[in-house]
């Protein structure tokens, strides 16, 4: 364990353990009501709670039936196949457009690039309800509705500005020197770009790609709103399986979505550290 310092006081003692524990319950107070769903999903019965089995931790009383179940039912597999369609093809899009509108919005002689940003963003703001409404009544002009084409129009604008926060975010303190030395020494602006800025921002924009695919992979307002049957992703499925089908099928499909967070949240913060070092390198 780390030593304190040594000029803290009594005071200063109490109110560091005291801050730490309270850290260490608002963590358990987060993480206790998901992590709950991760056993409840190897239940042997189709049930919702502890069976005495389970509690008595009873081999017998534990299943990977539900898991099973998700592979072999043919409305989880489409399901499966259209989140990661979607989410792909979003987060693609996203990504192209919000790493594009965050390079313009960090020049300097961007014209009114505060609405501009705030326009951006507001998809993140705005509450999703208003924004499926409007998308609906908007995309049954085009003949959108019910379409992979609308979802993932849809999507990717949800995807966009965290595109934009992470690409600006590693765009912040760049040297824009290093890419007006590339331009005078006769480079095309385009080869000073991808050459120059790309790497430095590479990791901002993988974030920023990762973020839509989450924000993709996790949605289901927009999907209730635009989606047809054959678009129907998990968080649809899951919706539907609440209302008419309740079986722990569901949790087994939460326990592999908090697995895919994880290693989303891991690889978030491999990226965070190589673009620290890049900076650091460059700078």
């Amino acid at each position: 364990m780390r030593k304190l310092p040594a000029y803290y006081t009594f005071w200063h003692v109490i109110g560091h353990y005291a801050l730490r524990w309270t850290a260490w319950a608002v963590l358990a107070f987060l993480m206790l009501p998901i992590l709950i769903i991760v056993p409840l999903s190897f239940n042997a019965e189709p049930y919702f709670s502890f069976t005495e089995g389970m509690l008595a931790l009873d081999p017998a009383a534990y299943s990977t039936r539900w898991y099973e179940a998700i592979f072999t039912d043919p409305k989880w597999l489409l399901s499966i196949k259209n989140s990661f369609i979607i989410g792909i093809a979003a987060a693609a899009l996203a990504t192209l457009l919000g790493t594009v509108a965050a390079v313009g919005l960090a020049s300097p002689v961007m014209p009114f690039k505060r609405l501009i940003t705030a326009l951006m963003l507001s998809p993140m703001i705005v509450p999703l309800i208003i924004i499926a409404a409007g998308m609906f009544f908007f995309y049954t002009k085009f003949n959108l509705v019910g379409s992979y084409a609308g979802l993932i129009i849809a999507h990717a604008a949800l995807g966009v500005p965290f595109v934009i926060i992470t690409v600006t975010a590693t765009l912040t303190g760049f040297d824009r020197s290093l890419y007006n030395a590339g331009i005078s020494m006769g480079a095309h602006p385009v080869k000073v770009f991808w050459d120059v800025v790309v790497p430095l921002i590479r990791p901002g924009v993988i974030s920023g790609g990762l973020f839509a695919f989450v924000t993709s992979f996790d949605e289901v307002v927009l999907v209730l709103f635009l989606a047809g049957p054959e678009q129907r992703t998990i968080p649809r499925q899951m919706f539907s399986g609440l209302r008419e089908q309740i079986n722990p099928t569901i949790l087994a499909v939460a326990t592999l979505l908090i697995l895919l967070s994880v290693a989303m949240l891991v690889t978030l913060e491999l990226l965070r550290r190589r673009s620290e070092r890049l900076r650091g390198s460059a700078f």
